[in-house]
């Protein structure tokens, strides 16, 4: 048993250490500063299913590090929320095949609504529609699912939400969000009193 368990943490290390670098994560990270912090804009997430309960925890580890974001639903998207979208927004949208239909409506949809609109996509597929409608495209470098079907999203979550990660932490750095500024967004439990103490130093 120890053996299987070792085998899949290997498959998932080894996953995650092959994540595609490149430029293209700085280019995400500068279009997230300027529509965000510069020009007073919101980071909007979505995906559908597994890649949207992703999507969503990526919006709320970046709200909480100093990023306004928040996770629209791509499908309650059609029925009015796309309502919520403003002009200076930018959408980060993941999806593992490229091929989600309601994405690619969703950014149709958009584009109708505010025609600058810029998109982020993290994907395994670059030849998809929704990598070559991107302004930035994120490779998870298609891992094996390590599910015994090869069907059920887990490499790939694990792959897509170090990826949200990584943006975070580097937005983190180039705004440079401190104990200060993480200690206001904290006010109760462990955290809060955490980023508190550093303050106090």
């Amino acid at each position: 048993m120890n053996k299987d368990l070792e085998l899949i943490l290997r498959k998932e290390a080894d996953a995650v250490l092959n994540i595609p670098l490149s430029s293209d994560y700085e280019k995400a990270v500068d279009l997230i500063i300027q529509q965000v912090h510069s020009l007073g804009g919101n980071l909007i997430t979505s995906g559908m299913g597994k890649a949207g309960q992703i999507a969503m925890n990526i919006a709320t580890t970046f709200s909480s590090t100093g990023t306004p974001a928040f996770f629209l639903h791509p499908s309650e998207a059609q029925h009015g929320d796309l309502g919520i979208v403003r002009k200076n927004d930018i959408m980060l949208l993941i999806s593992n095949s490229g091929k989600t239909r309601e994405l690619i409506e969703l950014i149709e949809l958009t584009l109708g609504l505010t025609p600058n609109m810029k998109f982020i996509v993290i994907t395994s597929n670059p030849e998809s529609e929704l990598a070559q409608k991107a302004d930035v495209c994120l490779l998870t470098g298609a891992p094996k699912e390590v599910c015994p079907l090869g069907l059920t999203p887990t490499t790939s979550t694990t792959v897509m939400t170090v990826i949200g990660d990584l943006l975070v932490v580097s937005t983190m750095k180039k705004i440079n969000f401190d104990y200060k500024d993480y200690a206001k967004r904290h006010h109760g439990g462990y955290l809060g009193t955490k980023s508190r103490e550093h303050c106090n130093e």
